[in-house]
Parts: structure tokens; C-alpha cells; sequence
């Protein structure tokens, strides 16, 4: 069996759940909490960075998210293609997984652990580039997805395994303005797809966690 080491409340581990869900594979999860140390001592154990998810498949380990997927879709192919079969598409899919990983997910993290320092450790400065640097990624999804069920087109792939968490976050973070009308209803149409759904009720305990506070729209 598969074993999965992430939190259910963890964006990255998210996009490798979501990908897990639509290729309808088998996998043991191993929950990272102090409720569990074992798990813990064996993230580490496997990676020294103890960074989640991490995969481990007949004793193949492989860590990040986007590389995750990847072995999915080689390994384990399933019902729905996460990585398209013609090469110049993949190369469109991998480039949005990119911007969504490291123009939104990653911006909104910078926010995110600002709000858990101590007050003297505050970085405005940090914060408001990070919220106008979202502001300016948003202009761009709204523009890059019109006429677009999913990121990439007609097919829910790699890009949208990282959309779906980047974007619920970051709109708790820094919320999507009402003008970016193409960018909420593709977080709406991913929010209502089955395989995020369940991420979004499998963090719902957690959501405390969320230094911000979480809102109720979700």
C-alpha cells in the first residue's frame, strides 16, 4: 500500500490528496500531529527536511507535491490523466502548476506566517508586497482562464491540483475582488469538484489553525 505523510489542513498536502482522489488510488495516510509521533519520526527518517507530503511507494520516496502527482500519473495512472499525453500540453499544464505553486501558494504564505509572529516581529512592509504581488497574479488568472472550465482547458490536470488549494487559501488571505469574476467562478467550480470537496470537509476540524481566521463562506 501506498503511504501518504501530510495534515489534512496543509495546502500542499491538499494538491497531492486531490490527486490521489481522481486517479482513484489506494494509499495509507499517515497523519503528521503530535497524536502521532511515529509518523513524524518516520517523515524524518525518509527526508531529512521532515517537509509533507511525502510519498512512499515499495520503498521509492518521493517528495513536493508537483513530484508526487508526477509518480501518480506514471505509476499509477487512473481515470482522470493528470499530465496530458501530448507533450506541448504537458508543458502548458506544468507551467500553470508553477504559477499557482510559487505566485500564489507561496505568496499567501508569506502573509500567513506573518500573522503567526510575535507583534515585534511583524513585517508590513513584507505583507503588503505579498497582498499587492496576489492582487497582480489574480489580474492575470482572471485573464489567462477566460473561456475555461479548468486551468489548462476542458481537462482537470496537475494545474488544477494546485489551483484548488492556492486559491482557497489566498481568498481567505487576500480575498478575490468581485471584478475578477473568471477567477471566482473557476474557485467556485473547483471548491463543487468531488476530489476537493473532501479535502476542503477533511480540514474543516482544523480550520482554528488558520491565524487569519477562517471564514464561514467555505
Amino acid at each position: 500500500m501506498i503511504q501518504l505523510f501530510g495534515h489534512p489542513f496543509s495546502s500542499y498536502t491538499w494538491k497531492a490528496l486531490i490527486a490521489f482522489y481522481e486517479t482513484d488510488t489506494p494509499f495509507d495516510f499517515r497523519m503528521i500531529d503530535p497524536q502521532h509521533p511515529e509518523n513524524g519520526e518516520e517523515l524524518a527518517r525518509r527526508w531529512p527536511l521532515a517537509k509533507f507530503p511525502l510519498l512512499v511507494d515499495n520503498e521509492r520516496v518521493v517528495f513536493e507535491a508537483t513530484s508526487v502527482i508526477e509518480h501518480l500519473a506514471v505509476f499509477h495512472p487512473g481515470p482522470v490523466r493528470l499530465i496530458p499525453s501530448d507533450a506541448a500540453a504537458a508543458v502548458g499544464v506544468r507551467q500553470l502548476d508553477r504559477v499557482f505553486d510559487n505566485y500564489v501558494m507561496n505568496v499567501m504564505q508569506v502573509i500567513v506566517a506573518d500573522a503567526l509572529r510575535p507583534p515585534s516581529d511583524r513585517d508590513p512592509y513584507g505583507v503588503d508586497r505579498a497582498r499587492a504581488d496576489l492582487v497582480r497574479i489574480y489580474a492575470w488568472l482572471d485573464s489567462e482562464l477566460a473561456g475555461r472550465e479548468w486551468a489548462a482547458g476542458d481537462d482537470f490536470t496537475l494545474a488544477d491540483c494546485a489551483a484548488a488549494p492556492s486559491l482557497f487559501y489566498a481568498d481567505w488571505a487576500n480575498p478575490i475582488a468581485s471584478r475578477y469574476a473568471t477567477l471566482k467562478a473557476y474557485r467556485s467550480r473547483l471548491l463543487s469538484r468531488p476530489s476537493v470537496a473532501r479535502c476542503v470537509d477533511g480540514a474543516r476540524p482544523y480550520r482554528a489553525y488558520f491565524p487569519l481566521g477562517a471564514p464561514d463562506r467555505d
